[in-house]
């Protein structure tokens, strides 16, 4: 398979054998972006293949193959061109995204086709990432009644059993007696009992390495609680797990990769349900870190279930905390559902991984924690409010009230990611997104390092966890 620019179609075109050129015109082949023509040979089988790149503006990345997938026949494909290492493993990263279907309730009607990576591709970084995106985007497309709160910490106790991770769980009414009221109060009006999930990994048993926590909001579904959503409005919150979901795939991809770092992982799973125990709109709520809040809307719940497990991360101080929730539908009416918005109490940190997230294309785009707005979530009888009196910047205020449950000193980060793709696109079709789960892993590892050899099966310590229940 060729792959080739506007500008190099031409050029290619002439130096071709003459049955090949007159084919290529007959198409009007101009090597428009995702565009796929088969050349065959002589006894009328697939000879090859050519794949339009369009224009050339910036990098080669991923999204550049996501679409050759699903234009292609089911037989295996390598490049003949030469690519530099970073194109040649983003190439083959694409390919492998775009071949991704979710079948659990359909069987695929073909198979699909596969791509030889390169000799100089980074193979083991797009198998690792490609597991871990069909991973987390399988979590997040398969509905609540299949993946509810009992499913999703199902799920990660897998995941630390696969990596000999130690795993902890707080149950239902062990929330309360565990001291995380907040958490409970959501999900208790459902079938299904709320919990709070935990893994903890470290590379080796021995040696001292700084503490990562990764905290994921798993609202499972969400209703909007007694502030209910309209149906339209219902109709994708089977993905409001999706901070979980990149959570639990980023944890998998640093454990395979034995990030020198202690990893944590909180993941709160609830559904916000609508019965008699349902906790109500003007309910004052406490919370692990000690802070009243007043509920003046149901539907803003995430924010509830992260607070406690924010506020379980920064009594250890780590060197990171980093959360990943879909919080605001204002992070969207703001950037739009490509553009998760990062904020974070330190800017250099912020920019950091913005720019490392851009350079994997897997973009985040900082927002300012705007200290004049923190009044705005004040409340007449309580610390707080999880609600602003201000129809406006809903994502700002949505990370000013996390902001409330992290000390000053503990460097965080705060992801507001959509975790869908509302429209068919070439490689991507309607359905699940991992945001943020490349970015986020290339900083990290850039920022930790590793310690064993590639290839290596990581090691860990069953560290003791916090708590009870």
């Amino acid at each position: 398979m060729w792959l080739l620019y506007e500008n190099e179609i031409e050029a290619w075109r002439a130096a071709q054998a003459p049955l090949v050129e007159r084919w290529l015109a007959l198409q009007n082949f101009k090597a428009e972006k995702h565009r796929v023509v088969l050349l065959p040979d002589a006894a009328g089988g697939l000879a090859a293949a050519v794949g339009g790149l369009g224009r050339r503006q910036g990098e080669v990345s991923l999204w550049h193959a996501a679409g050759l997938a699903e234009r292609l026949p089911p037989r295996r494909f390598h490049l003949v061109q030469e690519f530099t290492r970073d194109e040649a493993t983003q190439l083959s990263l694409g390919f492998a995204y775009g071949a991704y279907r979710f079948d659990r309730y359909r069987p695929a009607k073909s198979e699909v086709p596969s791509l030889e990576a390169p000799p100089n591709a980074d193979v083991q970084f797009v198998a690792l990432a490609a597991e871990s995106l069909r991973m987390a985007r399988d979590w997040i497309n398969t509905p609540a009644a299949d993946f509810g709160p009992d499913a999703l910490a199902q799920a990660a106790r897998r995941l630390a059993e696969r990596h000999q991770a130690a795993y902890q769980e707080w149950l239902g009414e062990g929330l309360l007696a565990a001291n995380f009221p907040a958490i409970h109060a959501v999900g208790r009006a459902s079938s299904s009992a709320p919990r709070l999930v935990e893994l903890r990994w470290r590379p080796h048993a021995d040696g001292t390495y700084p503490r990562v926590t990764l905290v994921g909001k798993g609202v499972c579904f969400d209703s909007g609680g007694l502030d209910i959503k309209s149906s339209s409005g219902m109709a994708l919150m089977k993905k409001d797990m999706g901070g979980a979901a990149v959570a639990l795939a980023l944890a998998h991809m640093l454990m395979s990769a034995g990030v020198r770092a202690e990893l944590r992982v909180l993941v709160p799973a609830v559904e916000n349900a609508v019965s008699g125990n349902a906790y109500r709109p003007g309910d004052v709520l406490g919370t692990r870190k000690g802070l009243t809040v007043e509920v003046g809307n149901t539907d803003a719940e995430g924010r509830l279930v992260l607070c406690d497990a924010l506020a379980l991360a920064d009594a250890e101080h780590p060197d990171l905390i980093i959360d990943f929730a879909t919080l605001t539908g204002a992070a969207r009416v703001a950037l739009g559902p490509e553009l998760p918005a990062l904020f974070g109490n330190d800017d250099g940190l912020v920019q950091d991984l913005a720019r490392t997230a851009a350079a994997e294309h897997d973009p985040l785009w900082p927002m300012p924690l705007w200290a004049s707005y923190e009044d705005e979530l004040a409340s007449k009888i309580a610390d707080l409010n999880n609600v602003a009196a201000s129809t406006f910047a809903g994502a700002i205020f949505g990370a000013l009230f996390l902001k409330r449950f992290v000390s000053e000193s503990t460097p965080w980060l705060h992801i507001d990611l959509f975790a869908w793709n509302s429209k068919d696109r070439p490689g991507r079709s309607v359905g699940a997104e991992a945001q943020g789960l490349r970015g986020v892993y290339r900083y990290l590892v850039k920022r930790y390092g590793t310690v064993k050899p590639e290839g290596d099966r990581p090691r860990s310590a069953r560290g003791e966890p916090d708590g009870g229940g």
